[in-house]
This record gives structure tokens, sequence and C-alpha cells, in this order.
């Protein structure tokens, strides 16, 4: 099965819910040997936060210093009091996210952190503001065109993105971990700060476990939100994680009489939506852009709804809503559907650096990917491996960092932090990697999806660990207030 280029072009992306932002000073702040400069940082359904900004070269390839320099965009919240001189730093998802776009969704959850502390964004080389690596689509009306997802066709468009990437000079194989490891180094003796606090969320939480590796004394604590460890293969186990979550939400709806009653067992009605739309031969709808209004006439695929079913899962209440989804498309009524994967497509194609996620995998987890027959059956497939296995062969890569797949060990204190409905970095992710440190927790939120970080209480757990530096004292029961939104039983949500 092919599968979509939403679902493909988010492997570990961050989501979180759109909180407000805070402010920072108008005049210009320098932090060690760098000068920012009044700035403002916006994301799509987040109020815009007030920063302060900067650009750092660094080289290209850090093993020939005197070679191509790239510039990095850093941005700075600074703390609202006297600031310790350990930053707090957020790695991003993706790969291919920009921490200073992500950064507004997530901005109340630092607030607690910036009463003594400067909050450090570095977009990612390939990322942002930092020599961004995009690929351009031939047709951006193509998404969801499984029929033109395939092998073949992706890897025709992973030459043409080489192409068009490195007529500049790029060197592509400079753009994965351990080069964005060593700038972000780079960046910390410039600041002249003695250590670091990071705060890894998603695939950033990769990043944050390769630096602490790389730098263990210049690290003073690790929080991971969204954990991969460092043994795991970036879209290896997607499939099956995603069948396993799907599999709990579509329980829920079962066991709510209201939902089941009114919409129908979730899970048949996926068998017999796949179906009808696998069969291709279904009319064009017409249906309005979530965002313009304007009046949009498309095919119904079953690209457009595996995107919405996978990328629906990582939030509960998103989720929520998938059996009415579900039961509209099993009446016929597909234009619901087709509004909100046109917003995903529009959202994500902008939000990812696809050059830079192709830098990442291609040297870091296709060599350990293997197609499971297992897979075939499920919602993803095995599309994912199959579409890596034909892009990789003709992507630019250098060799993987001895000792990458090792897990993170020694003394460093590390919060570890999980959604119970997780579909894409369950909470076993995080059991293993806290198994290995002396001085590791491991907190899953209930109910909860992918990335935490401003979930409940959970702002205030993860501030107070940053001050500690000890999370083995800290009171977690609030957690357990948390909880999942009910299933949706009809087209005005759940029934009280």
């Amino acid at each position: 099965m092919a599968l979509p280029a939403a679902a493909l072009a988010a492997l570990l992306a961050g989501c979180a819910p759109a909180p407000e932002g805070g402010g920072a000073p108008d005049a210009r702040l320098r932090v060690g040997d760098i000068t920012f400069e009044p700035c403002s940082l916006s994301a799509v359904g987040a109020r815009a936060v007030e920063a302060q900004c900067a650009r750092f070269e660094v080289p290209e390839d850090h093993d020939a210093p005197d070679g191509r320099r790239i510039g990095l965009a850093l941005a700075l919240l600074p703390a609202e009091g006297t600031a310790e001189p350990d930053p707090v730093v957020m790695i991003a998802g993706g790969p291919g996210q920009s921490a200073l776009e992500s950064y507004p969704q997530v901005a109340t959850a630092f607030s607690d952190l910036r009463r003594n502390r400067h909050v450090l964004l570095v977009d990612a080389r390939g990322t942002g503001g930092s020599h961004p690596l995009h690929c351009a689509a031939e047709d951006e009306g193509s998404a969801f065109d499984v029929e033109q997802m395939t092998p073949e066709a992706m890897r025709a468009f992973a030459e043409r993105c080489r192409d068009a990437l490195a007529a500049d000079g790029t060197d592509l194989r400079r753009y994965g971990t351990m080069d964005h490891v060593r700038d972000l180094e780079a960046v910390r003796k410039a600041l002249g700060a003695p250590q670091l606090n990071l705060v890894g969320i998603s695939y950033g939480t990769r990043v944050a476990q390769q630096y602490a590796k790389a730098w263990p004394e210049a690290t003073r604590t690790v929080v991971l939100d969204g954990v991969a460890p460092n043994s795991m293969v970036l879209g290896q186990e997607h499939a099956r994680n995603l069948e396993q979550a799907l599999d709990t939400q579509f329980q829920r709806c079962r066991d709510e009489p209201a939902c089941v009653g009114t919409l129908g067992d979730p899970s048949a009605q996926l068998d017999a939506v796949r179906a009808t739309l696998e069969a291709g031969d279904l009319a064009p709808v017409q249906y309005r852009h979530p965002v313009s209004g304007e009046w949009l006439e498309d095919r119904p695929s079953f690209g457009h709804l595996a995107a919405l079913l996978r990328m629906f899962s990582y939030q509960p209440a998103a989720s929520a809503t998938l059996p009415l989804l579900l039961h509209d498309a099993s009446q016929g009524r597909y234009a619901p559907m087709m509004s909100q994967a046109r917003m995903l497509a529009d959202s994500l194609g902008s939000q990812m650096a696809q050059g830079m996620q192709l830098s990442v995998i291609c040297t870091e987890d296709v060599a350990d990917m293997t197609i499971d027959p297992a897979d075939a059956g499920s919602l993803l497939g095995t599309g994912m491996v199959e579409f890596f296995h034909a892009q990789c062969p003709v992507w630019p890569t250098a060799p993987r960092a001895d000792g990458f797949r090792d897990p993170l060990s020694g003394d460093v204190p590390v919060l570890a932090i999980s959604g119970e409905f997780d579909p894409v970095t369950p909470a076993r992710y995080g059991d293993e990697v806290v198994s290995h440190l002396a001085n590791g927790r491991h907190l899953v939120a209930p109910g909860q999806g992918h990335n935490v970080i401003g979930a409940g209480c959970m702002p205030k757990l993860f501030a107070q660990f940053v001050e500690r530096a000890d999370a083995s004292g800290i009171d977690a029961s609030c957690l357990d207030r948390l909880a999942a939104a009910p299933p949706f039983a009809g087209n005005y949500g759940w029934e009280p």
C-alpha cells in the first residue's frame, strides 16, 4: 500500500495544544558572544511570542572548519528574573520541524521555567531559518494521490529534490543528527553557558540523547517528551504502533453506548470505507477549503483517510472525532474528510523540511529498515519502509557515527514523559530509555497522545525537575486527574 505524503512527512513531529505566548524586552540582548535583537515568533493556531533573535554561523562540515559556512537561526526567550547560567534548550521534532516555528504552540508550558532561566531555540540546520532544505512537489494537488505515490515516483522526487538543493553547493551529507548536536555545542560555547538543560520533543529526544552522550559534562538535565530511544529505527514500527493506538481508541467507542449506538463500530466502518475508497470508482466531491472558504473539488481516496487517521490519533481531542468521521464516510458524506485532509496537507507541507528529513533518515535509519510482512494489511502498510528504500540510494549520506545506537547511560538526570495513547512513540519507549539511567524517571500521562509537555500539571512537574536536577522526589500524583476526551457520539460531540 502506498503511504500518503502527508502521513510520510511527519515521522516524529511534535504536536501540542495552542497556548498563549510571553513577553521579552525591546532592547538588544547580548549573551556571551552573541547579540540578540527583538523579534516575534508565530505559528498557525498559536498566539505570537515576543523574543530575541540572532544569526550564528557554523561550518557546514565541522571537520572542515575553514570551508563553507551556514547560518543558524537562534531565538532567546529571556528569563523574567535573574537568569541562572544554564539555559533551557527546546529541540523540535520531525525530523524537519523548526524550533522557532514550533515554540509558540508550547510557550505556556515553559512559563515556570522562564522565571529564572533563558529558553534557547536553535533551528536545526536544514530547517526553519537555518539553511532550510525544502523539497518542492511537481504537483501540490497530488499529496493524497495513492496511485502516484509509488516507490518509483518517490525515488524520482528524491532525485529532483537532491539536484535542486545541491545546485548551490549544499553538502546534503552534513544535515543529520550529529551535525545538529555539534551546532548546539558551538552555540553553548559562544553563549558562555557552562551547561545546558535539554528539552527534546519527539525526534528532538534523539538529538537530546546524542548530545548528552557526546557532552555529558555540558548536560545538566534532559527532558524527553515523546521518547525515541537510540535503538529506534525511524519509520520501522510506525505502522504497528498506529494500529495499536487506533484499536485502543476504537475500543473506547465500543465501550460507550452513546458512541457505538449512534455511530456504529468504528473498526467495522473503517474496513468498509477503506474497501470503497481503494476501489477508486468514486465521483469527485465538492468541499470548502477550511481556511479560505473557497469551493474545491477532488476525488476521495484512501490516502485522505489514512493521513487523517494517523495524524488525528496524535491528540486525544482530535482522535475523539474519528468515529464520527468514519460514520460520515460510511454514509457517503466525504466532504468533512476532504476538508480536514486539505487543512492537514497545507499544515504539514509548510512545517516539514523534507530534504533535512531525508538526510537524517538515509544516514541514520534506512540501513536498519526491513519490510515486515505483518504490516501489509495495516493502515500504513509497508509503504514508509518501501519509500525510504527507494529514496535513500539516491540521497547523499555520511557514515553513521560510531555507537549511535548505544543507549544513553550514566548519571545525567533524565525525565522521560509519554502519553498513554501515543500512536508513534508509545510509553514502552520511555521505559526502555530510563532502564539504562541511574537518575532517570518516566511519567506517563493518562489519556494523552503524542507530546504531553503542556498537559495538565506537566509544565510544573518538568519545571521542578529542571530546578532540582532530580526527578526522584517529584510528586506526580496530579497527573491522575488527566483523562482522554470521550469519543464523539454525534455532530455535537460527546454525551454529558
